[in-house]
């Protein structure tokens, strides 16, 4: 989950930087409103929770040494 807060958080900083070159394309939305915001990254984290529970509850099914062995 770290490179995905990580990324979320660098992927926010610039999309307010680029809100402003964006402002004719936007219709209806404020350049920086923040439930906009909130909302894309709140659906992004979620996302990313789930791959990584998906991924966790999928290794601890894994035998540790069989998959020693196999290596």
């Amino acid at each position: 989950m770290r490179p995905a807060i990580v990324g979320l958080g660098c992927g926010v900083v610039f999309a307010f930087l680029g809100a402003r070159i964006l402002t004719v394309v936007l219709v209806g939305v404020s350049p920086v409103d923040p439930l906009a915001f909130a909302g894309g990254t709140s659906i992004l984290l979620v996302a990313a929770l789930v791959a990584s529970f998906v991924r966790a509850r999928r290794a601890l099914g894994i035998d540790p040494m069989k998959a020693l062995r196999e290596e």
